[in-house]
Formats: C-alpha cells, structure tokens, sequence
C-alpha cells in the first residue's frame, strides 16, 4: 500500500526524509503542494479550496488507494481533500484536525499572515534573507542542520505569494464548509497525530473532538512539538505504522 506525505507551511519536502528513513520501505511518494517546493502555476490561486481539488488531481493521478499523511497544513489539505472524496485513500493521518473544530483560533503568525500588508511583510523577514539566514533561523526552531538547508533552498518567491493567500482562504468563515462536513471522513479509517507541544493546532481537548467527529483513533506523542517528524523520527514512524497494521 502505497503511503502519499503532504507537507506544509513554510516548508519542502525535505522535512520528511528523516521519518521516511525510519519507515524503512521503499513504497513512498512525497507530494509539494504548489508554491512550497513547487512551482506555483500561472492561475493558481493558492486557497485551500484550490489545494484541495490539487491533491484530488494527484491521488486520482496516482490511481491507486492510499495510506495519506498530511502535517501543518498538508495535514489541512488531507482532510479537505478526504472529507470531499474519501474513496481516493485506504486511510489517512493529520497533524491538523484541530483546524476543523468550530472553536479554533488562528495562531498570532497565522493572524498576521491573514492581514494586509503586515503579512507580506512578515513573509518578507522570513524567507527575504540569504538561503544561510534562513537555514540558521530553520536550526533555531529545531530543525536539523541538513534538513533546514534543504528546506530553506526551496523557500523562495512562490512561497513567498501563496502563504497569504493561502492563510487568508481561511479568515472565518472560510473553513466553516470543511468543517461542517468533517464526518465525511469517517468513511476511512484515520488517525490524529496528537504532538502534545505542538502551539499551533488547537488545545488537546479541541483536536481529540474533531477526531471524534472524524471518526479517528489519536495517537499521542507526548513532548513532541510541531515538527515532531523531525524531532522523534522513529517514534513517528512507530505510531504511523501501528496504524497502518491495525487497518490489515
């Protein structure tokens, strides 16, 4: 069964190498959604409705069921794109179902984000340094030295457009749909990967009752914050795979 990795925000796919290592198998397709470590096509427009009918395209592409991991908002675009149309998968995990709860609050950088002017100023200070000025500061938020270069060489002037539109698709109500429609998901089976130290996806009470509505196990990775794929490859991995043998 093949197993589909969706990143997020600011990142590339590089941020998985570490937790496809630990996997250990050779079944493994890492999907950049456009602008963050793809080319964002002319036309885009870079909302999360548009990443949705994205990454609808690439799993009907691929043509085959699959295991999808999404984080950040990877994992924002697994669920739009599974609440839509769950036969596209055999199962699917997310970071991010906290998102889909009526009571969730953006995060202060996604608020900022949001706001016109101060977010592509603040999108400007991220990614407008050197690739080493952005490495540093990718080091400084715990990722690994190679894993940040990596990162921060796809960090560039496409990222740099889609964020805002991205974050501002999603100024209330524009997940209230999504979110309405969250136990679509229950027609597969799913699993919250709950990052105790995670800041930006809701309190644990808040995502353990969207997974409830999804119908999803949770997976608790106690200490593991944000990046935890980067920070416990092999404990990732364990819960992800756990999973996955349970649905055999």
């Amino acid at each position: 069964m093949t197993v589909v990795l969706v990143h997020g925000n600011p990142e590339t796919a590089a941020i998985w190498g570490p937790l496809i290592a630990a996997l250990d198998r050779t079944d493994i397709v890492t999907l950049s959604p456009p602008g963050f470590g793809a080319p964002l096509p002319d036309g885009f427009g870079a909302t999360h409705q548009d990443y949705r009918d994205w990454l609808v395209n690439e799993l009907t592409e691929l043509g085959e069921s699959v295991d999808l991991v999404g984080h950040d908002w990877g994992g924002g675009h697994v669920m739009n794109a599974v609440i839509h149309r769950p036969e596209l998968v055999r199962s699917w995990a997310t970071d991010a179902l906290g998102l889909f709860d009526p009571e969730y609050v953006w995060h202060d950088l996604a608020q900022v984000w949001q706001t016109p002017g101060a977010g592509e100023e603040l999108v400007e200070q991220m990614l407008g340094g050197s690739v080493e000025d952005r490495t540093e500061s990718l080091v400084g938020l715990g990722f690994p030295a190679d894993v940040a270069a990596q990162v921060a060489a796809g960090q560039d002037d496409a990222m740099a457009r889609a964020i805002p539109l991205l974050y501002r698709s999603a100024v209330p109500p524009g997940l209230d749909e999504a979110r309405a429609n969250l136990p679509n998901a229950a027609a597969r089976p799913g699993l919250s990967i709950l990052a105790t130290e995670d800041p930006y996806t809701g309190s644990a009470e808040l995502r353990r009752r969207a997974a409830e509505r999804a119908g999803a196990d949770t997976a608790v990775l106690d200490g593991l914050g944000h990046w935890w794929m980067l920070e416990d490859p092999q404990r990732a991995a364990a819960a992800l795979t756990g999973f996955w043998d349970s649905l055999a």
